[in-house]
């Protein structure tokens, strides 16, 4: 297992991502899903020159996506983004992608359960088939019922796997898990190695790891006793306290000159809890949960 991390949860220069996640000992970086964003060729001199490597990718479905909307030209549309995506990790040498279907926080359906998981499975199909001829591994990833309603479990989309194909796998998210699976740990059992595709990591109330109540390593034997040997991915979404209980009064950053973010990409940020953060505490979070993560993996990719 090796260290790579998101960086949807800040809008800031790739530069100085890639940077930082050299500085705290990470070995890999699973991009943003936004294809029109990066020059390949830029974004792997710089992997090169700081010693990383493209984990992978992770689809954002916000402004409509989704793969499972009644409506034929949003399916269409969803899937050529992602196709996309999957061209993006390509291009850079990566190895997956966490494919999220539907819309994230869109939790009404648009058909019956027979109608919506024909059309995931057909535009799933195709993405697959693209996939494939990229060299690039597919991993679905269940999201928690507060964010989507239809892949919310690990056994839910080991049935999409059964019905797309065999090299499809599942992504497991521990912010997620703890709270759809009736024993997390049993969810990665289940999936196993031959199924997982990628891990990403975050505390019970998404801040880091080591700032829950995760037993982190209990959480990397049961990936070790199932043979995964692929990243453990960091994503926390700290989340922003305006109160006066606030723990960490550097968090929210106040000061937005300068500060470029497309507004779809704030609305997705606070949609998961959070704000714009200071470069103190953001810094502070990619720093702590590379202590807490670091030594309880070989770090080998």
């Amino acid at each position: 297992m090796h260290l790579s991390m998101h960086n949807w949860m800040r809008a800031e220069p790739i530069e100085t991502t890639i940077a930082r996640l050299a500085k705290y000992g990470y070995k890999s970086l699973e991009i943003s899903g936004e294809p029109e964003k990066y020059d390949a060729k830029h974004v792997r001199g710089l992997l090169d020159h700081y010693g990383l490597k493209c984990w992978g990718s992770v689809t954002l479905m916000v402004d409509g996506r989704n793969m499972q909307a009644a409506d034929e030209r949003v399916r269409a549309m969803s899937v050529q983004y992602v196709k996309d995506c999957i061209q993006l990790v390509h291009d850079l040498d990566g190895k997956i992608l966490t494919l999220v279907p539907g819309t994230v926080g869109k939790v009404v359906p648009d058909g019956t359960p027979e109608e919506e998981w024909r059309w995931l499975v057909d535009g799933t199909k195709e993405v697959y088939e693209f996939a494939e001829a990229k060299g690039v591994r597919v991993g679905i990833e269940p999201l928690n019922r507060f964010e989507s309603y239809l892949i919310t479990r690990a056994e839910q989309a080991l049935a999409l796997c059964a019905e797309v194909g065999p090299n499809l796998g599942v992504v497991l998210d521990a912010f997620h898990i703890n709270i759809e699976e009736s024993n997390l740990y049993d969810a990665i059992r289940l999936v196993g190695k031959d199924k997982l595709v990628d891990v990403h990591v975050a505390e019970n109330n998404r801040m880091p790891c080591g700032y829950g109540d995760y037993n982190w390593q209990e959480f990397v034997g049961v990936l070790n006793e199932v043979g995964y040997d692929g990243a453990l991915t960091a994503e926390f979404v700290a989340p922003v306290d305006r109160t006066p209980a606030n723990k960490y009064p550097n968090a929210l950053e106040t000061n937005f000159e300068g500060l470029e973010i497309p507004p779809e990409q704030l609305k997705f940020i606070i949609d998961h809890g959070s704000s714009i953060l200071t470069e103190e505490f953001y810094d502070w979070l990619v720093k702590v949960n590379s202590e807490t993560l670091l030594p309880l993996i070989n770090d080998v990719f």
